[in-house]
């Protein structure tokens, strides 16, 4: 067994959590934190673990901290519940941390969006820091887009984690619902009350980024969704942290 724990936050994924489990197998633990899911996830999870723990919905950042404190492995990774640990990330994740100095390691992220993996647009490579010795990391605490901070060094992995991210355009708005009001306490907590300018440009700056600069033209008819879509996003969180006054 790898000696890492995989730690994951659930509620309401029974049509994720059983791939994302089978994922992890073969790390030393999988702990689980549910925020009382109503559908067949808790019943799935105890298939592959017994650490199982159900806690109140605390917020993305406090509730995977939570997850991370139970751990007992000297290595936690942090794993979505709609997300793929690949067998070439598994592996490398073996061989390195037998031999490594480091502090933590980033992981690049492949996503799938409406039935394709996306190769532009800001999603590719996707790394996201995951991988950490449990005594330098922590969670940071904010609203939405949680990341961890890790103080010591910090290198990349090659293996990818796969994200299979919104199913459909209606999955995708739904969730930008939710985190475009998290964002917006968070814009509000550190720069105040958005003026106008910001509604007014930061959506066309977003799509500019994504589709021009980022090269999203070349994904096709994906990648203009998806511009467009974190226009849409954008424009949000900003019109919500203008509400919130």
């Amino acid at each position: 067994m790898i000696p890492v724990s995989v730690v994951i936050v659930t509620h309401n994924e029974e049509r994720n959590i059983e791939d994302a489990l089978r994922s992890a197998a073969d790390f030393d633990e999988i702990i689980v934190v549910d925020s009382f899911s109503t559908d067949r996830t808790v019943e799935i999870c105890k298939r592959y673990t017994d650490k199982v723990y159900q806690n109140e919905w605390l917020g993305y950042a406090t509730q995977k901290q939570r997850a991370v404190d139970y751990a007992v492995s000297p290595w936690v990774f942090i794993l979505d519940a709609d997300e793929r640990i690949t067998a070439e990330l598994r592996e490398e994740i073996a061989e390195t941390i037998e031999r490594t100095d480091q502090d933590g390691f980033s992981v690049p992220r492949k996503n799938f969006f409406l039935g394709r993996w996306i190769r532009h647009s800001g999603w590719w490579p996707d790394k996201t820091l995951r991988l950490f010795r449990k005594d330098k990391g922590s969670l940071e605490d904010r609203e939405v887009h949680e990341k961890v901070v890790v103080h010591g060094s910090v290198k990349n992995l090659k293996g990818c984690l796969e994200h299979y991210t919104y199913r459909t355009i209606s999955d995708c708005i739904r969730k930008m619902e939710i985190y475009s009001t998290l964002a917006a306490r968070e814009i509000r907590k550190k720069a105040g009350r958005p003026g106008l300018a910001s509604l007014l440009f930061n959506p066309g700056v977003t799509f500019i980024k994504m589709y021009i600069l980022r090269l999203g033209f070349l994904d096709g008819m994906h990648g203009m969704l998806l511009a467009v879509l974190y226009g849409y996003y954008t424009f949000l969180k900003y019109a919500k942290a203008w509400e919130l006054e």
